[in-house]
């Protein structure tokens, strides 16, 4: 398919009245190796993230993990006092030189994280900042009233939450409004469905991380494939999933990943592809819900 932008009619809009466009980008390939430390070509790293939003991207998502410092910076960098774009981050994730992803959901580290996401963003107040992960050593709803208290005190306008339950949804609502979820979610793994539902229910976005991480397994590859192949248009089986990950709900906001420009353009590309009954009927049923 040729470079289009963005579809600027398929749009998400939250609780507060704030509209984005619902194909974002994930920050986190715009670091090192292992998502540790910088890109070889820092420079190439922020022209990808400028060229999301000259594409009509105006939602970035990002984390303090992500180098860790490496992806919120750069971001920053690009994006400079840009309005146009709502830019999200997360913390509640240490990292180490072993690659490791360990929670900790201690609100006091957690306010001590959002000073540096602001620092690294250059912003007066984020967008939205979630929590990663919740920390089993860690109370859950002390760790969402430590974003709460952020919330409050101005340093974040929304609150967010990533690899989260039903129940913790439902009881993180009791302490704050939710704007989004941020859970694992592809063509090919929908184990997160009934959180998908929870948040349709309340009007919640739903951030599907990894939109990609199926795509090349064997049985999820070989539909993708095939509807790719019987398209009206030139399409690959990647913009295929990121089609029907934008058709299967109103709440999805998919945000694919990457260092390169030329598959930027290619996955935004892909919010303009159509879906028939029977291509969604064949996505549907790589991992069917009963």
């Amino acid at each position: 398919m040729a470079t289009e932008h963005v579809d600027p009619d398929d749009t998400f809009e939250f609780a507060d009245g704030l509209t984005v466009n619902r194909l974002g980008f994930g920050g986190m390939r715009v670091t090192g190796e292992d998502v540790i430390g910088r890109p070889e070509d820092e420079r190439a790293a922020k022209s990808v993230i400028r060229r999301a939003v000259d594409l009509g991207v105006d939602f970035v998502d990002t984390a303090d993990s992500y180098g860790p410092g490496v992806s919120e910076r750069l971001i920053g960098e690009a994006l400079g006092t840009d309005d146009g774009v709502v830019v999200a981050s997360k913390a509640g994730l240490l990292r180490n030189r072993d690659g490791d992803w360990i929670p900790h959901g201690d609100p006091d580290f957690l306010k001590n994280q959002v000073l540096c996401s602001l620092d690294r963003l250059g912003v007066d107040a984020i967008d939205l900042y979630q929590l990663h992960r919740p920390d089993p050593d860690a109370d859950f709803e002390a760790s969402v009233h430590a974003f709460a208290e952020m919330k409050d005190a101005g340093q974040i306008d929304r609150v967010g939450l990533s690899n989260v339950t039903v129940e913790q949804l439902e009881a993180a609502t009791e302490v704050v409004e939710i704007a989004t979820v941020q859970n694992r979610y592809d063509v090919g793994n929908r184990d997160e469905e009934d959180v998908l539902r929870a948040c349709e229910s309340h009007g919640v976005g739903f951030i599907p991380w990894g939109p990609m991480y199926a795509v090349e397994e064997d049985e999820v590859a070989e539909v993708l494939e095939a509807v790719a192949a019987d398209h009206a248009t030139d399409a690959t089986p990647r913009q295929i999933a990121l089609a029907w990950l934008l058709d299967h709900s109103e709440v999805t906001l998919p945000i694919p990943g990457t260092s390169s420009v030329d598959h930027l353009e290619s996955n935004v590309a892909a919010s303009r592809l159509e879906l028939t009954d029977d291509d969604v009927a064949r996505l549907d049923g790589i991992d069917p819900q009963t």
